[in-house]
């Protein structure tokens, strides 16, 4: 236990004398990552300001300091608190000043003690202490602890290679055991807590435990590596017989003009790295690995990965381009075979075909095909490799969220295979296909990284040269390839992407255009792959228009060719039965095949009544019409609207009732209606969200239409965003709206003036059979659907311009 004592048995220390000297308070030294122990020389370099004062002034006093261990070793400017609460004095016997400024200080530790008061912090800490000596006591239990405690040390230096044989020596020599325990415990490799319990416990048999149980578990952990150790070294020994008795037998085998099937191998690898075309530093690279995989024995679990990729490596078409064919002409005339109507897209097709026979070397853009689905983006890809007469590769990104799937994975996984990118390559066999990447729109991210990142250097015709794919290791050119990107919309392809392509944007087809493309193609394609001859069966006109307008609903026209196989089979049974027919598909036979008509237009009935108006919308499938429905009923003036939609449609709903409220005399209407009624304003199929300002004309037509109780033309379709003012500002998606309105049997549409120059891509056909009115405001809207009332002249009381915001209407 701790006791003030007045010597230290058996210690020989030459400064002993000095110890009753030690004074109540001392300068504390922190010590980063190791604890000072009494009886042992401890070198310390000292680096911070304040140290090295505390040390020069403590080695030109009377030389004695704390040495304290710290709790945390990042700590810059340690405090009272960051340390132990138990260190060891200790006297300083050499100071060395060093090149670089700092300090190296020779420590030899004197006694323990406890860190008392703080006395002052700066310019370093001083504390009062006291002094902590324990008395020897010794029995036989205590002897044989520190008996066991000699003979683990020695295991430990007869164990551990880096520690000189000199230590053994020094262990055997140590009388006291005190000095040998507190040496031992110094030079223990354990954690700095560990170290710090041995330091901190005064009662000595309890120490010499802690050392015996530390130093027990140590030697029985070299031990057991050390027994791994060797036979690792066993295995290694026989790895090394076995790979020079192989040499010996492929010498002996190479002498009687044998060769066995490794070598047969390696041989066949070398002649195809030298036929490779390889950039200088990727052919380094194979070598290098297929010299190693020549040396591995095949049993090696290592052999089949390392062959994999000396594979891959041969494999790839490092200098193989096919040539383009750069017929201007031939190419269109492919790309009207396969395709109808999409002039816009054809014509920069050929455009970059022409650009590239007058500059080969033109880094190619990167196409981007966006439409609905089924208007052919993906054939449209196909048709681009055939005229050039290019591999076709195709890629699917809906889906994928993992950054391996385009970059690959490193070879240090299991299982490891190289992205698709390098994949789709491989199975080319070119440097220059035409790789499509197909419903770039839909790629996803997670926590095992973005693929969008990893298509940015992919798609960047100034960074792909030197594509680096994870597997692959080494740089490989894709600056040849084309690559078209396909998509359903461009609101979900992420800017940076978006940026490094060329966007072609194909909109649906109309009635005239599906038909000609069911007469040239699907109805072909679909009698030839159903077992049909052309001479047993034929679709009318009427027929085809009439799959068209009640059983599909559709951009494109993937589900025309769906019913029109439909048909094909029914056929195709009635002639496998032993009725050859002819059969011709006539209108009203076509729901013999298909049932009962599916879709039928409805502007008739629900829009011939109050606050029913019809507007038109975008989707990604095409364009399409809603409902807008409108109802007044006795209330407070409380706006509602239903129908899932989007903050965007509900301040439309907002600005159509300001605007009408501040119109209310004009319009003929109750300037207080709102005092006396609750307007509700609900867009049907509630389970589908809507969103965006274009619905604005038809929320304001349709609370028109239920104030003055007066019903809509059905056949009017109407599109725009509205402001306070009542401007009418334009709209996106022109084009898709419009081929909507007219499939659903529409004859007028009210479109913002300022969307005039968007008719230009619509079709003639369209424009023909639609009545289209150019609004630019809502006073146009209000004399085209209610032209039985004009609207009031304003009193010679001018108004404002600006209306008021209504406000207390609670949506």
């Amino acid at each position: 236990m701790v006791d003030n004592i007045q010597g230290r048995k058996n210690h020989k220390d030459p400064e002993d004398d000095a110890l009753e000297s030690i004074p109540d308070a001392l300068p504390i030294l922190p010590i980063r990552n190791a604890v000072v122990f009494p009886s042992t020389v401890f070198p310390i370099g000292v680096k911070t300001e304040s140290s090295q004062k505390l040390v020069s002034e403590t080695a030109s006093g009377n030389r004695l300091l704390g040495a304290v261990s710290m709790h945390d070793s990042n700590a810059e400017e340690p405090k009272r608190k960051d340390l132990f609460s138990v260190g060891t004095v200790c006297r300083i016997i050499k100071l060395i000043q060093m090149p670089d400024g700092g300090l190296n200080v020779i420590l030899q530790g004197l006694e323990r003690f406890r860190l008392h008061d703080t006395v002052s912090e700066s310019p370093y800490l001083v504390t009062r202490i006291e002094v902590l000596r324990e008395r020897a006591e010794t029995d036989q239990t205590t002897e044989a602890m520190v008996f066991n405690i000699r003979q683990n040390a020695m295991k430990m230096v007869n164990i551990l290679p880096n520690i000189p044989q000199e230590a053994a020596i020094i262990i055997q020599n140590i009388e006291d055991s005190k000095v040998l325990v507190d040496m031992i415990s110094m030079n223990l490799n354990v954690p700095i807590e560990e170290k710090m319990q041995i330091l901190s416990e005064m009662n000595i048999s309890r120490r010499y435990e802690l050392v015996n149980g530390i130093l027990t578990r140590e030697v029985e952990m070299l031990e057991l590596s050390q027994s791994i150790n060797e036979r690792v070294k066993s295995n290694i020994d026989k790895t090394q017989r076995e790979y020079y008795l192989r040499e010996q037998m492929k010498a002996i085998q190479r002498e009687l003009g044998e060769v066995d099937e490794q070598s047969r191998e390696a041989e066949e690898m070398r002649e195809k790295l030298e036929r490779s075309g390889m950039p200088e530093d990727v052919r380094k690279v194979a070598d290098e690995e297929l010299s190693r995989l020549s040396r591995m024995n095949t049993a090696s679990p290592e052999y089949p990965m390392l062959r994999n990729y000396v594979e891959l490596l041969l494999e790839l078409p490092w200098n193989n381009l096919t040539d383009d064919r750069l017929d201007i002409n031939e190419a269109q005339k492919i790309l009207d075979e396969d395709h109808y109507d999409i002039e816009s897209a054809k014509k920069r097709i050929l455009e970059y075909l022409s650009v590239r026979k007058l500059n080969p070397d033109i880094k190619g853009p990167i196409l981007c095909f966006i439409g609905p689905p089924g208007v052919g983006k993906t054939s449209l890809g196909q048709s681009i490799a055939r005229a050039l007469g290019r591999k076709f590769i195709r890629m699917s990104l809906g889906g994928i969220h993992d950054e391996a799937e385009i970059r690959g994975h490193r070879r240090t996984y299991i299982g490891a295979l190289p992205g698709r990118i390098i994949q789709g390559i491989r199975k080319a066999g070119s440097r220059n296909p035409l790789f499509m990447l197909d419903e770039i729109d839909k790629i996803g991210a997670d926590f095992r990284g973005d693929p969008t990142s990893a298509l940015l250097e992919v798609l960047d015709p100034a960074q792909n040269f030197s594509f680096q794919d994870n597997y692959l290791g080494v740089p490989f050119d894709l600056s040849k390839v084309m690559f078209i990107c396909t998509g359903n919309e461009l609101s979900t392809v992420p800017g940076p992407l978006l940026d490094r392509m060329e966007v072609l944007v194909l909109a649906g087809y109309t009635q005239e255009e599906k038909l000609q493309i069911a007469r040239k193609y699907l109805v072909k394609r679909q009698t030839s792959e159903n077992g049909l001859q052309e001479d047993q069966i034929s679709f009318s006109d009427d027929a085809i228009r009439a799959i068209i307008n009640s059983y599909t609903r559709e951009a494109g026209v993937r589900n025309l060719e769906r019913e029109i196989a439909n048909i094909c089979r029914g056929v195709a049974r009635k002639v496998a039965s032993g009725e050859p027919g002819p059969y011709t598909i006539e209108g009203d036979s076509v729901s013999d095949y298909l049932g009962p008509e599916r879709f039928f237009s409805e502007t008739v009935e629900r829009a011939q009544i109050p606050g029913v108006a019809v507007g038109l919308a975008w989707t990604p499938v095409g364009g399409t019409i809603l409902f807008v429905e409108s109802g007044k009923m006795a209330g407070n003036g409380r706006l509602l609207l239903t129908g899932k939609l989007g903050e965007m449609m509900k301040e439309s709903a907002q600005a159509a009732l300001s605007y009408v409220r501040f119109k209310a005399r004009d319009f003929n209407i109750a300037e207080n209606f709102l005092q006396q009624y609750d307007i509700h304003i609900h867009i049907p199929a509630g389970a589908i969200p809507k969103d965006g300002p274009s619905a604005g004309v038809a929320l304001f037509a349709s609370l028109l239409s239920i104030l003055k109780e007066q019903s809509l033309p059905y056949d009017v379709a109407m599109t725009g965003e509205i402001t306070l003012r009542g401007l009418v500002l334009p709209v996106g998606g022109i084009k898709e709206k419009l081929i909507g309105a007219r499939n659903a049997g529409i004859n007028s549409v009210l479109m913002p003036r300022k969307n005039e120059k968007d008719l230009v891509d619509v079709p003639e056909e369209i424009k023909d059979q639609l009545n289209i009115h150019l609004i630019d405001t809502l006073d146009d809207v209000v004399k085209t659907l209610f032209q039985n009332e004009e609207p009031r002249t304003p009193e010679s009381k001018p108004r404002e311009e600006t209306p008021a915001v209504v406000s207390g209407s609670p949506v």
